[in-house]
């Protein structure tokens, strides 16, 4: 039946995946990525980085392969990253991430110069860090000659797709995302584009995720061995495709993802929007994917595994870091100690919005350990999870069923702690291999390998349910509590925070 090919621009990695068309996993490659964050709340990428690891990866799998027997290509990576081109198809900086948080004045200008209610009305989001036309306003206030010199705006999974095909064009999902779709009328609005001061042209034309845009180039072809001609989708989203995977795929069902940002996603039937949460198309024609994301997460934990276990890294040998803290925090009571962690390292945002926002780590005293502190990092993911789960309920979206996935979810230490604190089960998936199967399932419907959405369940199959331990509902109702009145206290400070770290 064929090859399909699926490509996701991680945030901490690039991910390729080679499936065959009836069923069935050929193989994975992976090549590492860079987050750089050279001042306060600042998140950038190199898309020559993804370029580059999206070529190796491609190699990888079809090294033994026959190129011909690839039928399509789909991509799926971060949204919405900022990826900045001239009129020759040159990328003119790093990429500003979705996650980046440098854009609090400009998130005011915008505010006060239109109505937050009247937008959120039209985009079903509200005005936030995660738009892109405050970043735009920034490069044009601190960078102008870079701003005047660009001609295309698009994605990270767009920018790839673009380099595969020569192709201009943005998936459905980021127009939404970047506030630039007009929901009720499914196009671009030019007036909001023009809230990033740019012409409604340089936002190419917006296609669906299993639309066709084009077919791999020679250039292409040379760099990553793959058939000129291979046709190649939009592709997707990647928190979308990674829920679809999962097995997302009805009424409230609900996907916590482990990764580098923390996604939460909850199907539904309808739109809903909330200006506390993003709203986004499903893949499947006719669902939505009412959702949140946390700006740092697994980021969080690697900082302090980094930071924090220094020479744990270094003396690594067999065991990783992370397996070996673990078992540090296992020793730690539910509330790890007292210690309350809140990971608003990059700013926040879902369900709290605020760039201001900082990472802060309380209650500590002479007699905590390492093993307390990552815990409290653990627990301070699943709250922040938990939060999003309680907008849920506010607005009326039940929740079902809750699924994990993604890296953290190996940890069987934070499964138990998330099934403990959100107090329901949790589903895990065998063998989940990301956002990347996704993409390459989309593409098998695009090209007509595929013609079924629900045949996404002959690649993965569900793992092991982790039910909650009714013994700790005390302590991590309380412990919750006080993350939750933490943000609420802190909050008038962080804004100074902020400009001192500016100053810095």
């Amino acid at each position: 039946m064929g090859l399909l090919l699926g490509i996701d621009i991680g945030t901490t990695s690039t991910i390729g995946i080679l499936i065959e068309a009836g069923g069935g996993i050929v193989g994975t490659a992976a090549r590492e990525s860079t987050l750089y964050s050279d001042h306060p709340a600042w998140a950038e990428e190199d898309p020559g980085q993804w370029w580059d690891n999206a070529c190796a990866v491609t190699r990888d799998l079809l090294r033994g392969q026959d190129p011909a027997g690839v039928l399509g290509v789909g991509v799926t990576g971060m949204v919405p990253a900022l990826v900045a081109l001239d009129a020759q198809g040159r990328v003119l900086r790093r990429s500003v991430q979705q996650n980046d948080a440098r854009t609090a004045r400009e998130i005011g200008e915008i505010s006060a110069e239109t109505s937050p209610a009247a937008f959120f009305a039209k985009t079903g989001n509200g005005i936030n860090q995660q738009l892109v036309a405050p970043k735009l306003r920034w490069l044009e206030r601190h960078e102008p000659d870079i701003f005047r010199r660009i001609a295309t705006v698009m994605g990270s999974y767009d920018y790839i797709a673009h380099r595969l095909t020569g192709e201009r064009t943005v998936e459905r999902n980021w127009a939404l995302e970047a506030g630039f779709l007009d929901v009720a009328k499914g196009t671009v609005d030019p007036d909001l584009v023009a809230l990033g001061h740019i012409a409604d042209h340089v936002v190419p034309p917006m296609r669906a995720s299993h639309a066709v845009i084009g077919r791999i180039t020679a250039m292409a072809a040379a760099a990553t061995g793959l058939r000129a001609g291979t046709p190649v989708v939009a592709g997707c989203a990647d928190h979308v495709a990674s829920a679809f995977v999962a097995g997302v795929i009805g009424e409230g069902d609900l996907l916590i993802k482990f990764g580098g940002a923390g996604d939460v996603l909850l199907a539904t039937d309808r739109a809903r929007p909330d200006p506390r949460l993003f709203l986004d198309h499903h893949i499947v024609p006719g669902l939505f994917l009412t959702n949140g994301c946390m700006a740092a997460s697994g980021s969080v934990l690697k900082w302090v595994a980094r930071e924090f276990a220094a020479r744990d890294l270094e003396a690594a040998t067999g065991e990783s870091v992370y397996a070996r803290l673990d078992r540090q925090a296992e020793d730690c009571p539910p509330g790890a100690g007292g210690v309350v962690l809140l990971p608003y390292f990059l700013g926040e945002k879902t369900p709290i919005h605020d760039a201001d926002a900082r990472g802060t780590i309380v209650g500590l005293g002479l007699h905590h350990r390492l093993g307390h502190v990552w815990r409290a990092a653990l627990e301070a993911v699943v709250y922040g999870f938990r939060h999003h789960i309680d907008v849920f309920g506010e607005i009326g979206l039940p929740v079902r069923r809750i699924v994990a996935s993604d890296g953290g979810s190996a940890s069987a230490l934070w499964m138990q702690i998330a099934a403990d604190a959100l107090g329901a089960p949790v589903q895990l998936v065998t063998g989940h291999p990301g956002s990347s199967l996704g993409a390459a399932f989309v593409a098998g419907m695009g090209v007509g390998a595929l013609d079924d959405w629900a045949a996404i369940g002959r690649f993965v199959t569900p793992g092991r349910v982790v039910h909650p331990n009714p013994a700790t509902k005390g302590a991590y109702d309380e412990a919750y509590a006080l993350y939750r009145e933490l943000y609420d206290r802190l909050r008038p400070l962080f804004p100074r925070l902020a400009r001192l770290g500016e100053a810095a």
